[in-house]
Parts: C-alpha cells; sequence; structure tokens
C-alpha cells in the first residue's frame, strides 16, 4: 500500500501513464481513491473485516468479507463493474475526457484505446453519468443567473429538402429546449507582497464561491415547466437575474427577481446584474458540440450538459485533482448498455 501514495504526484497526462503503468496500479489507486485510508469494504455489509485471495490475471485484488462471506472487488458498483476492458484503458478514457475542454468524440477515442467506437461510445456515456452526480440537496444561493438555449441545427443551413417549416424563433419543433442555474461567483481581490520580489505588492483575486451551474432538458419553455425546477434548485431569498422572457413572471414571491431587458439591448443594468455568465456557459456546450460531437440527440442531450456543467463547475481545479474527483464520484450503479439505448 505505501507505494501507492508515491504515484499519486503526477499533474499532465504523460506522468500519469507512467506513474501507473498497468491494471493493477490502476486498480491499487481506484482502492485508495475509493476505500478508506485503501482498506477494502465490503459492498454490501460495509465490514472492513476481509481475507484477500489469490487471483490470476491482470485485474486481480479479489477479496472475500469475513461478515457476510461475499467476495467483492473495488470495481463492484461503480461504473467499472463488469467491463472487460483493463483499468488501464479505462484510466487513460477518464483522463483525456475530463481535460479536455470540449470532450472527446468516440471515434477519436477509440483509435487512441485500439477499440471499437461502440465500445468507447459506451464508455464515454458511463463516464457522463458520473460527471452528472450531484448533491441536488444543495440548494443554489447568493445571486442565480437564469437563462434557456435552444440546441439543434440552423433552418438555414440545412439542405432544401430538411427545412422545418415554422421553426424560427423560440418555436422548437426542430430543437431541444435547455434551461440553465448558474450561481454567481463571489470574489474579491486583496493586494498582498509579491512571493518572489521583495518589497512589490500585487493584487490578488480570491474566490469566496466558485461559480456553479446546473442544467435541465425541458420539453418547453413556458412557466409551467422552468418554475417548478427553478424552485427545487434555487434556494427561497435568493437574488434571481434573468431576461425579459414571460415564463419568469411571479418570481417575485419567493425571490429577488431582477431583469434584464435584451430587447431594448440592455445586458448589464445600473447595479451590476446580468445574465452573461449563464449565456457564456452556453458556448461550452454548443463548441463541444459543433467541434466534437456535431450532433446532440434530444434522448442524450442531458447526459452531455451534464458533461460541461461538470467541467465549468471544476473549471479551477487542475487536471489531477479533477481526474481523481471523477474517480471518486465513480462510485455509482453502473450505466448498462440495455438503459443507454432505451431498450427493456
Amino acid at each position: 500500500m505505501k507505494e501507492i501514495f508515491a504515484v499519486r504526484n503526477f499533474n499532465t497526462f504523460f506522468e500519469m501513464v507512467s506513474a501507473l503503468p498497468d491494471d493493477a496500479a490502476c486498480r491499487q489507486y481506484l482502492e485508495q481513491i475509493l476505500w478508506t485510508n485503501g482498506t477494502p469494504t465490503c459492498p454490501d455489509c460495509k465490514s472492513n473485516e476481509h481475507y484477500k485471495l489469490s487471483s490470476k490475471g491482470e485485474f486481480k485484488g479479489q477479496y472475500k468479507c469475513k461478515e457476510c462471506k461475499k467476495r467483492y472487488t473495488v470495481a463492484i458498483g461503480t461504473i467499472f463493474e463488469g467491463s472487460h476492458i483493463g483499468y488501464k484503458k479505462w484510466f487513460v478514457a477518464i483522463y483525456l475526457f475530463q481535460a479536455h475542454k470540449k470532450g472527446i468524440s468516440s471515434l477519436q477515442l477509440s483509435r487512441d484505446l485500439g477499440l471499437t467506437q461502440k465500445t468507447c461510445w459506451f464508455m464515454l456515456h458511463r463516464i457522463r453519468k458520473v460527471m452528472g452526480v450531484t448533491d441536488d440537496e444543495v440548494q443554489l444561493d447568493g445571486t442565480v443567473q437564469l437563462d434557456e438555449t435552444f440546441v439543434g441545427g440552423k433552418n438555414k443551413n440545412r439542405h432544401w429538402d430538411k427545412k422545418v417549416p415554422q421553426s424560427q424563433g423560440r418555436a422548437h419543433i426542430d430543437k431541444t429546449p435547455v434551461l440553465g442555474i448558474l450561481q454567481q461567483a463571489e470574489k474579491e481581490v486583496i493586494e498582498r507582497p509579491h512571493k518572489v520580489i521583495p518589497g512589490k505588492i500585487v493584487k490578488e483575486t480570491i474566490y469566496l464561491k466558485n461559480a456553479v451551474v446546473k442544467c435541465a432538458v425541458v420539453p418547453d419553455t413556458k412557466g409551467d415547466t422552468l418554475k417548478p425546477i427553478i424552485n427545487k434548485h434555487v434556494k427561497d431569498g435568493s437574488i434571481i437575474v434573468s431576461d425579459e422572457w414571460q415564463a419568469y413572471q411571479g418570481l417575485n414571491a419567493k425571490y429577488d427577481h431582477r431583469t434584464i431587458d435584451h430587447r431594448a439591448k440592455q445586458y448589464v443594468d445600473q447595479a451590476g446584474n446580468t445574465t452573461n455568465a449563464v449565456e457564456g456557459f452556453w458556448t461550452w456546450l454548443k463548441r463541444s458540440n459543433m467541434g466534437v460531437y456535431h450532433v446532440l440527440s434530444r434522448k442524450h442531450l442531458q447526459a452531455y450538459a451534464n458533461e460541461n456543467a461538470f467541467r465549468y463547475n471544476n473549471f479551477r481545479l487542475k487536471d489531477k485533482p479533477r481526474f481523481d474527483l471523477t474517480l471518486q464520484q465513480s462510485n455509482t450503479p453502473r450505466l448498462t448498455y440495455k438503459q443507454l439505448i432505451g431498450k427493456k
């Protein structure tokens, strides 16, 4: 177990590949991440009393619980459960996926790992499910921005025989609406001595609260659809900033609602209220669509929105801490292929 602590100090993808050279090292690293102090814990009875079983093959790491007598590995109850793909390839996929700002396509990953495109597509969706793990009981507060976007191709770019009539403006016949709820970051600027140059004073921005965004794919943008989602995710009494869309009318009953009139070309009011942050997040989602995925179907759009929200919420973390966070959240029930394609 002592050797696993030595490999925790890697900061780049190249260093990760060198520090975790095989499936056994990756499995030991995962044990350190998911189990307290790396001590094997039975997924059924949560007992730490165990026997270590001798096993062949590169996966190894099999244990038997002394209490309930069941056999288990660290993969049980995680996205790795039931997978015939080695931990090393899983780790490479997770590291690349969370480190690339726009994500990575299943075709590119299949070339990198030497697997089929179908397998890599399934792997990426399992990782997306991990990225979508959030605590819904923790509500957003402070100043919260609201906005909606419509995901789908532009009608003017379609071939003449594929154009959709009456699809302009807020019509979502050919597009899927997504609601964005963003908690603004809180920060302050302080002055401090330079860490290297004596006598020099520099300004540093201290973040008291990081920006957090949550997305919800919705069937429409009516008030009856959006308000229950807002009430669920935003704490009562918070400041809410939105545009003039009529669905947000009536939020003053529970919140301090402030409106930015985009029709009058207003983007920041005199008090500094704006929806620019949540609108900026939409560029993350749409750039990943245009640059990497090209098509985001209605069926899987929530997973892609969660993926981009995870990167946005943790973009201040370096690649290694964000990689560790992804592994920590991997301790969630796996997504099966039948669930993914919607087959009963």
